[in-house]
């Protein structure tokens, strides 16, 4: 997860919802699953992918009814010192993959009688959880667990890499409650928050802290000794973790990313132990006589309970899905800045397989291809597909600009969010296009028709769901990731309105700022005078020009800010940032003054006799210039809570 939780991780959402392409599903006789073939995939995939993403290293494991088939480490756990990648013994950060350990531990509990899945989660914590946006339906565990408890988005202090930014649990939950952005149950909405609060009320109920409670109840009786949820790890711990790399290895590691809330995403883990874990899943919930959920839970926890269409891998309670062939893997994937992790289990043919790669260079494509790889080489099956004769005026009710469901609507990252839409466009041969959205050979995807409302990618197993709202028009369109979707924009927000209106803004600002240059080296370079002025001419007024150029400035000095911190290795912002944030509230708050000050002057200028049209016309190019990027800087939130992003 890099900086931008909103791009960063609406990107990794995007290959997920969009694409589980790779691979064509191929010839229909399997390759034999064993140790040797195995070694031999691997050995074919794995460096070809580290030389390709300038990838240090990565650990995996594969097991098939209980027997390990393969557990290898990869290139470097460390650049500087080349220390190899061991299975065994390397901890890797596998981020999001500690969301099943959450649930699993609420799970306990509500074996226990302690917790119940479908009453207001307000019983269980000891802060309020806040009504916004005229949203104040009660949300329930359930809800958390599938993502749909309605909350936007937010980043702040969510990954740092020192102790000074790092807050406790309960602290990071009041601290950064979000938003809520949709009614609880009713629109996928992944949200790292939710599940914060899915570890604060184990923490609560149990009486234990979070980090002990799984530790004792989870990691202790499945013998995963080399797990912990302590961030930095525990000093018998301390010198296992593999460094994290950013894009580039030859440059200095990330450090520890310590990631809040802890149940989210701080994991700490090896290949070994995830394969313990994945065997007391397959087991019904035990291992080695120990047992952590009854399997009656863990078939619950399983089953579809959300999801836009049945044509679709759902999520379960705290699990999510990902169809590949006839495999329907259950588990979950996990992103830091630098580590990138997959973890899945298939119950029906007793599978697990684990992946975690240490730096940023894998954050795109390396799972799914791997994934994909895995399930047609040894799975594989013949690809048959049938499409519908749909009439091509129902086709384009799918057409227009999307958004994902994972944003933030009330911070900073709003503005992030104008560069991530989606256009949805049929084409003359009947097909769907989404810009931007490529398979994993860098090939736009195309879609066609294979039912109501229901859309199959060509020669790939990808499928599409368009969702009506009550009015029938298409309000949002679900993929095969189920924990979040893409909603349609309104017409004030699309990027071909607002971008083009703001380069015409920008435009007039800065000749305004050309104009003053020139008149100023003509005065002092080339010691010439101004020429006469035609009679009724009246030149901008100072106001109006401070107005203009300021305006210029701060948005050059804008988007110098944006493409530092939208860089891919940059991590997200922490309180350290206020103070950045709060100058930036303050320089635009100035620049709004001075607005109202240049369209003040506009309409004193088309008041006064005799002015030149002209005039008029330079004056109120101006002041509609001001007032845009007023409207731009106030709807995007870059005049927003500094404390909140």
């Amino acid at each position: 997860m890099r900086f931008s939780f909103a791009t960063r991780s609406a990107a990794a959402c995007a290959i997920l919802l969009w694409s589980m392409s790779g691979s064509a599903a191929g010839s229909p006789d399997p390759h034999a699953l064993t140790q040797g073939d195995l070694q031999a995939f691997f050995d074919g995939i794995i460096p070809l992918q580290l030389e390709r993403g300038d990838i240090a290293g990565a650990s995996v494991l594969v097991m098939k009814d209980g027997e390990t088939l393969l557990q290898k480490g990869y290139g470097f756990s460390d650049m500087k010192s080349k220390q190899p990648v061991d299975p065994a013994s390397t901890i890797f950060r596998l981020a999001s993959i500690s969301k099943l350990f959450t649930w699993t531990a609420a799970m306990q509990l509500v074996e226990e009688g302690k917790l119940d899945l479908d009453v207001d989660i307000s019983r269980y914590l000891d802060f309020p959880i806040k009504s916004n946006s005229g949203i104040t339906a009660p949300i329930t565990l359930r809800n958390l667990m599938t993502h749909t408890g309605g909350f936007e988005e937010t980043g702040r202090n969510i990954i740092v890499t020192s102790d000074e930014h790092y807050l406790g649990l309960r602290d990071f939950l009041i601290q950064n409650q979000p938003h809520r952005l949709f009614a609880p149950g009713t629109v996928a909405a992944y949200s790292n928050y939710g599940v914060g609060l899915g570890s604060y009320i184990v923490q609560r109920v149990s009486g234990e802290p979070f980090e002990q409670y799984v530790a004792e109840h989870i990691f202790v009786p499945l013998g995963m000794s080399h797990s912990t949820f302590l961030q930095p790890p525990p000093k018998a711990l301390e010198n296992l973790p593999s460094q994290g790399y950013s894009s580039s290895t030859r440059q200095p590691a990330v450090g520890f990313e310590r990631f809040s809330p802890v149940g989210a995403g701080g994991l700490s883990s090896t290949a070994a132990d995830m394969g313990r874990f994945g065997q007391a899943l397959l087991n019904g919930g035990e291992l080695d006589g120990h047992r952590i959920l009854r399997r009656e839970t863990l078939e619950t926890m399983w089953q579809p309970q959300f999801r836009a269409s049945d044509a679709l891998p759902p999520l379960g309670l705290g699990f999510y899905q990902v169809w590949r062939n006839d495999l329907k893997w259950i588990g979950h994937q996990g992103d830091l800045v630098a580590f990138h992790s997959l973890f899945f289990v298939e119950p029906r043919n007793q599978l697990v397989l684990f992946i975690s790669y240490n730096s940023a260079g894998s954050a795109s494509k390396t799972r799914t291809e791997l994934l994909n790889g895995f399930s047609d080489r040894y799975f594989p099956k013949l690809l048959q597909q049938t499409f519908s004769n749909t009439p091509r005026k129902e086709l384009l009710d799918v057409e227009g600009v999307y958004e994902p469901t994972r944003r933030a609507d009330s911070t900073q990252f709003k503005l992030m969010g104008l560069f991530a839409q989606r256009h949805a466009a049929i084409d003359k041969d009947g097909v769907l296009h989404v810009d931007k959205i490529k398979d994993l050979r860098g090939h736009p995807i195309a879609w066609k028709p294979a039912g109501k409302d229901l859309w199959q990618e060509v020669d790939e197993q990808g499928t599409l769901f368009a969702i009506r709202g009550s009015d029938g028009r298409v309000a949002r369109l679900a993929g095969v990731f189920a924990g979040a979707q893409m909603q349609r924009v309104p017409w004030y927000e699309r990027d071909y309105v607002v971008l083009p209106l703001l380069a015409v803004s920008l435009t007039i600002v800065f000749s305004v700022f050309l104009a003053l240059i020139f008149r100023l080296a003509r005065r002092f370079l080339f010691r010439s005078s101004q020429p006469v002025a035609p009679p009724g001419t009246t030149a901008l007024n100072g106001v109006s020009k401070a107005a203009a150029i300021y305006w210029f400035v701060l948005f050059t000095a804008l988007a110098a800010v944006f493409r530092i911190v939208g860089n891919d290795d940059a991590l997200p912002p922490t309180s350290a940032w206020d103070k950045y944030f709060l100058l930036a509230d303050v320089l635009s708050a100035v620049a709004i003054g001075l607005s109202a000050f240049a369209v003040a002057s506009t309409i004193a200028v088309w008041r006064l006799p005799a002015v030149r049209r002209m005039s008029q016309i330079k004056y109120t190019l101006v002041a509609i210039a001001c007032v845009f990027l007023t409207w731009f800087v106030l709807h995007w939130n870059v005049l927003g809570p500094i404390h909140r992003l």
